[in-house]
């Protein structure tokens, strides 16, 4: 991979620092704000209430949401996928889905009506798209969950390709109840604590808020143009 340098910066900041006559900064001091109004939307709701209010949100965005538990999950994912008329099915490569008790789903024939079942494979990238292509249904999971728009986010990696969620007709996407915060404040807040611990983040972080919304200038909504025609989440009590 090619890498580029960056010539004469240190002149070039100099120069636009003396005609705004100050020295040159090397460093800038983050502002303390005296007022942080994106810190009280639900600031005191519970985990319960934050379920309603994506309930809610869910209706605003063309979204099914189940609420189950881990020992229903199974029987109520056969059920979301039956809904979905089966056919075939493509999933990230995700132990969770092991903790989810979805190991007896998870094989090469799904015990519901005949429906193929594909796994992201790291080593088959050509054919993890085609898969991704021709399935009927998508599921993921999602890392933190955002309750006021109704937006989960999904951290892509090698094991868990984008075009799981992205490509095929339907998607499902697990919301672990843990996940579900109030809004994007403390998405942003929760990823930036990771980059400052020096932790390894998805270079590729998706936020998706049901299935594939477009609108013109005329306010005329489309769905389904570029991705998902129709979603379900399914939160699962975690907690």
């Amino acid at each position: 991979m090619m890498t580029g340098t960056i010539e004469n910066r240190d002149v070039f900041l100099a120069n636009i620092a003396k005609r705004f006559g100050r020295a040159p900064k090397t460093e800038i001091d983050r502002p303390t704000w005296q007022y942080n109004p994106q810190n009280r939307v639900l600031k005191e709701a519970t985990k319960n209430e934050l379920v309603e209010v994506l309930v809610e949100q869910c209706k605003n965005i063309h979204t099914d949401i189940v609420i189950t538990n881990t020992a229903n999950l199974p029987a109520d994912l056969q059920k979301v996928v039956g809904n979905y008329g089966g056919k075939s099915v493509i999933t990230w490569k995700d132990e969770r889905f092991q903790n989810y008790a979805l190991s007896s789903l998870m094989t090469e024939q799904w015990p519901l009506e005949n429906i193929q079942l594909y796994e992201w494979d790291s080593e088959q990238p050509e054919e993890n798209i085609r898969q991704a292509e021709k399935a009927n249904i998508g599921i993921t999971i999602s890392e933190i969950t955002l309750a006021e728009s109704g937006t989960a986010v999904l951290f892509s990696s090698k094991d868990k390709g984008r075009s799981v969620s992205f490509l095929p007709e339907n998607s499902i996407i697990l919301i672990p109840k843990s996940t579900i915060v109030p809004r994007m404040t403390q998405a942003a807040r929760w990823i930036s604590e990771k980059v400052r611990n020096g932790e390894l983040i998805a270079s590729c972080i998706n936020f998706i808020t049901g299935p594939s919304n477009s609108a013109d200038i005329e306010m005329i909504l489309i769905v389904g143009v570029h991705g998902p025609i129709k979603a379900t989440y399914i939160v699962i009590e975690d907690q």
